[in-house]
């Protein structure tokens, strides 16, 4: 009888397990198909912080925080002219940033996304920062590169900041489009681990090699 009870307890504390991550399957399905539909600020503010009701409920995973840090650093690039608007965004995902990294220190996404993170911090102040937060990000991306070197977000992370580099000392951007336009052709040999994980970019890359024509 005790041997049963013992089992049943079991089989039920499976299926209430099954259940919440069916739950947290779905919420996270749903929230990543709004992202086609953000079109403003205050849209990815909103499915941001959805991300961070998911993240609160799941303590475990570390997706719901890379999003929610992905969101916040998307608004500090919109944000059309307020510097500290800017920094407000990237001090709210510098923290899901830097949980992601403690919770998955061997995932390539997490250092493409922080890389991406400096490069906003840059963005806000090219002249002041330009040399801190270049050299972070690029540390960020060899840190991802070094991870997983197929990975296209820290290769399209890397190709934006080489291209900006470019600019900035007065040399052509367009000296970068054979890389852009191998990035854009090999771009679907990477497979994400799940549904879930990141898969973005592709858009980004075909806009620079459409810059180049």
């Amino acid at each position: 009888m005790r041997t049963t009870l013992i089992s049943l307890t079991f089989l039920l504390v499976s299926f209430a397990g099954m259940s919440q991550k069916n739950e947290y399957y779905k919420a996270m399905g749903e929230s990543l198909g709004q992202y086609a539909t953000c079109r403003t600020i205050e849209d990815f503010q909103s499915l941001g912080n959805k991300f961070s009701m998911i993240a609160d409920a799941e303590k475990g995973e570390w997706l719901p925080l890379y999003y929610h840090a992905q969101c916040y650093t998307i608004m500090s690039f919109m944000e059309p002219s307020d510097a500290k608007k800017k920094d407000d965004y990237l001090d709210v995902a510098e923290k899901s940033i830097n949980k992601t990294v403690e919770m998955a220190p061997g995932e390539s996404d997490i250092f493409a996304l922080q890389a991406m993170f400096y490069s906003a911090r840059l963005v806000v102040n090219p002249m002041e920062r330009g040399q801190k937060y270049g050299m972070l990000s690029g540390q960020a991306v060899g840190r991802a590169l070094g991870i997983d070197p197929t990975n296209p977000r820290a290769k399209l992370i890397k190709l934006q900041n080489d291209m900006g580099s470019a600019q900035f000392y007065g040399k052509d951007p367009k000296d970068f489009c054979g890389e852009a336009k191998a990035l854009l052709t090999g771009w679907d040999e990477f497979k994400p681990k799940s549904a879930l994980h990141p898969n973005w970019g592709k858009q980004q890359v075909a806009e620079i090699v459409g810059s180049c024509n």
